[in-house]
């Protein structure tokens, strides 16, 4: 623990910052950046927990295409968080301001089979895509053009993941399954 006696900056708060955005707009989009980090947290949780507990005949790619797909939220959160200290902001980064920022919900400790793993990541990813999307507008509408970008980005990334993980999920397979007597 910190032997600091003093707090330099209290969590929750936006300052002025460099980029001389209103501090009103930027404590909006602050707020939105801090959902999208801690969604971003919980998803890739999710994803590398899938990564660590895939099995079967499938499991080199999944196994693979898992562990992509969480360093890419990973790197998400990153660039989010550092884009809300640029506006002033404080990013959120423990684990009980994450849960209390994230809309999206972890499934749990359980494992589950893989194609119900994938189809909660389906839906996960559907959720952050709708919350990103709509902060994308709200950079917008605020005239924070380089948030935007960013979050177009992310948006992009998320969304060919999505679509990937569908992919996934499609019924045609190599792998045959065997009837058990």
């Amino acid at each position: 623990m910190s032997t600091q006696k003093t707090v330099r900056r209290e969590a929750g708060t936006v300052e002025e910052n460099a980029l001389r955005l209103d501090q009103g707009k930027a404590e909006q989009i602050v707020e939105a950046l801090n959902q999208d980090l801690a969604a971003s947290y919980v998803l890739y949780h999710q994803l590398r927990k899938h990564h660590w507990n895939v099995e079967g005949a499938e499991f080199n790619d999944l196994h693979e295409f898992l562990g992509d797909r969480a360093e890419e939220a990973e790197d998400a959160a990153d660039d989010i968080a550092e884009r809300a200290q640029a506006l002033g902001g404080i990013p959120v980064s423990g684990p009980a301001a994450l849960a209390e920022h994230s809309h999206v919900d972890f499934e749990g400790e359980d494992v589950y089979d893989i194609r119900t793993s994938l189809e909660n990541d389906r839906e996960m990813y559907g959720d952050v895509i709708e919350s990103v999307r709509e902060h994308v507008a709200l950079a917008e509408d605020l005239g924070d053009y380089a948030t935007s970008e960013l979050l177009r980005d992310v948006l992009e990334d998320l969304e060919d993941a999505a679509h990937e993980v569908d992919h996934y999920l499609e019924d045609d397979t190599l792998v045959l399954e065997t009837a058990t007597n």
